[in-house]
């Protein structure tokens, strides 16, 4: 794992061309602390930087930026190729292979760009990655992404210069970029808790499209990427070709394909591991990892005092019947919110998913051990793991045979009962369906948009959201076109619920999931890999009917059949839990402090992007406890302390908070 830099540029001295490219690498130095060089020709003003996470020849030979043997292409490359030595192989037999330096996956691409062009080539990997090509031949530079986008990847266009790099803080220190907030993008994160490609938080700067190629030269202005795949045409596929075998079948073909993935991922020449929440996805990979290894497998999963958050009983359980070296943290809520000042450095941009806390941890915990861990990421969008897939259709199986006048009466009586009333009436239900789902905000959040409906989609839509009326919230803003908000572009799929799960698959998983992990993981020089998301998986995985994944209220039927193989389903046969802290309690006790001087109106004026009016309302209203938005306010608060991190607010709440936790006996981030 690594990071990249670079930029083109027309005009610029060697030396000049070198310095700014030292200094965009070194903002992404967590990402490769083991290696570091440029590559720069001031005849054209090209420039690369590299900074190397050493996993796969750690040798010399796997120094960047790196040359083709042909002389034509210098890379920097991100990520992993899984299948490298078959590639070498394919090249061996045909007559193509160079004269190999070394053995890492890099050298082997550039071979194969060499001999098929970059489009063939990339079509051929298996793999997760981001890179920067070079054409010296034609004065080009390519960039690209692997198919589900696990690798990040920034460019644009400031003044007379192209830059791109792994992160956005290292496009922020090139002496052209133009440090101007999107407003547009910033109502697009109060919406959905991140902001979904291609935009970014910066006026000018995109992120690059997953299984995508963007081909520019000096006077490439205005280039759109090109696919190389793509999920809708898998989508669309496997609606043509459904999988017509039994049960049975589909968990044999599963395994088989997700065994192989696995195996490939497992290529490493440093220490590797995975780790494990005890849920049904990691727990499916460290089976296969540990059927697959004559050595105990090293898992990791942190654990929290409050029970109702705390999962780590059913990860040693499991590590304990599988045989692997397991390592388990139990941490303090003090513990995690000593975290809370580093996420606006590590996530770059507002992001809002407060899982992103406890991952961040976990990472940090896996690599005093461990340089490599696999992850169960992409099994819950492919495979139907959240309880809303279940749950939409029979909400909206009501909504549409009812009428408005009907809805509107159901509306007000759904706000006539508290939430917490409503959480203690559905107790005995909800308690069979996990123990965070307390479902009275989910109602009172329903009643909100009942007559407004008028399709499964839009329900979706208005339910996922965590603030609605974004254009006021977000004074100056305009409503930005994006997949998540244009539901005719959606993927058309074989029901509504497959559609709305290749929605998540397209945008929720890449611009949230992705995003929280890979951050998290390269703040802490980890490496992560995801065997779901090998395409071959996930191709097989839109071939399901939905009968295969989705049972009564339990997702991911054929990934439990295939983990009740090697372990006895009383270790997993619960509902999902998820990742989750208690924002909602916190922010009226823990962390109330904190939010409260974040939260104020002359806080929100100061900053400059919210209504201070609506903002302050919805803290009344949470602390009153007549509603729970701790999401949107988690919201507020990301956009805040990263808004501190940009010197663009005269507030020092967040080092206030870390002087405040650590005094508390906290661990000091």
């Amino acid at each position: 794992m690594c990071g990249l830099v670079g930029f083109l540029q027309a005009g610029s001295s060697a030396m000049g061309l070198a310095d700014v490219a030292v200094t965009m690498a070194s903002q992404v130095r967590h990402r490769g602390p083991d290696d570091a060089d440029v590559w720069v020709d001031s005849s054209v003003g090209v420039a690369l930087g590299h900074r190397r996470l050493a996993i796969i020849d750690t040798s010399a030979a796997g120094h960047q930026p790196m040359h083709s043997a042909s002389g034509r292409y210098v890379i920097v490359f991100n990520g992993e190729i899984y299948n490298h030595l078959e590639l070498r192989r394919t090249l061996t037999v045909s007559g193509m292979a160079p004269a190999w330096r070394g053995h890492s996956d890099t050298e082997t691409l550039l071979a194969c760009v060499d001999a098929w062009g970059l489009e063939r080539a990339l079509q051929a990997c298996l793999g997760m990655f981001a890179l920067a090509l070079w054409d010296r031949r034609d004065r080009e530079i390519a960039l690209a992404r692997d198919r589900f986008g696990e690798k990040p990847l920034y460019y644009g266009w400031h003044g007379n210069a192209f830059i791109f790099g792994s992160e956005l803080k290292a496009l922020t220190v090139h002496p052209k970029f133009q440090r101007e907030i999107d407003r547009d993008a910033v109502a697009l994160f109060m919406r959905y808790g991140y902001i979904p490609t291609p935009r970014s938080i910066w006026k000018g700067i995109r992120k690059l499209s997953p299984s995508t190629i963007l081909r520019t030269g000096i006077g490439g202005r205005g280039a759109e990427p090109a696919e190389y795949w793509s999920l809708e045409q898998a989508i669309e596929s496997g609606r043509r070709d459904p999988f017509d075998g039994s049960a049975e079948d589909a968990a044999t073909e599963f395994e088989h394909r997700l065994r192989t993935s696995v195996r490939g991922q497992m290529l490493s020449d440093v220490p590797l591991g995975a780790l494990l929440s005890g849920g049904i996805d990691s727990s499916t990979i460290v089976a296969l990892m540990q059927a697959q290894s004559d050595v105990p497998i090293h898992t990791y999963s942190i654990g929290f005092l409050d029970a109702a958050y705390d999962e780590s009983a059913f990860a040693a359980e499991i590590a304990r019947h599988l045989g692997t070296r397991h390592t388990e943290l139990l941490m303090t809520s003090e513990d995690v919110i000593a975290s809370i000042p580093r996420m606006p450095q590590i996530y770059d941009e507002p992001f809002a998913d407060s899982s992103q806390l406890p991952t961040s941890l976990v990472m940090s915990l896996a690599r005093q051990h461990v340089t490599v861990a696999l992850t169960g990421d992409g099994g819950d969008e492919l495979f139907g793991g959240y309880s809303r897939y279940a749950m939409l259709p029979l909400v909206w199986g009501g909504l549409r045979r009812t009428p408005y006048a009907l809805r509107n009466l159901a509306a007000r009586l759904l706000r006539g009962v508290s939430i917490d009333g409503w959480n203690r009436i559905l107790q005995p239900v909800t308690r069979h369906l996990g123990s965070r789902l307390l479902v009275g905000d989910k109602l009172h959040k329903l009643a909100e948009h009942l007559c407004d409906v008028r399709s499964m989609d839009q329900l979706h839509l208005a339910l996922s959201a965590a603030w609605t009326d974004t254009q006021i919230l977000v004074p100056g803003s305009q409503a930005a076109t994006v997949l998540l908000n244009t539901p005719s572009d959606w993927p058309e799929a074989a029901d509504p619920v497959s559609r709305i799960m290749a929605l998540d698959a397209l945008t929720y998983m890449t611009d949230d999931i992705l995003v929280k992990v890979d951050r998290a993981a390269m703040a802490a020089s980890l490496e992560t890999r995801a065997p779901f998301l090998d395409h071959r998986v996930a191709e097989f995985a839109w071939r399901l009917p939905l009968r295969y994944k989705i049972a009564g209220n339990l997702g991911k039927k054929v990934v439990r059949d295939v983990l009740q193989r090697f372990v006895p389903m009383a270790l997993f046969d619960r509902p999902k839990q998820g990742f989750a802290i208690p924002v909602d309690r916190w922010l009226r006790n823990e962390l109330r402090d904190w939010a409260e001087a974040l939260l104020a109106p002359e806080a929100i004026r100061a900053a400059g992007f919210l209504d201070e009016r609506m903002v302050s309302l919805t803290w009344q209203q949470h602390l009153a406890g007549s509603r729970d938005f701790g999401v949107r306010l988690w919201a507020v608060l990301m956009l805040q302390t990263w808004l501190q991190h940009q010197n663009l607010s005269d507030s020092v709440e967040s080092r206030d908070l870390r002087i405040r936790v650590a005094s508390q006996g906290g661990l000091a981030a």
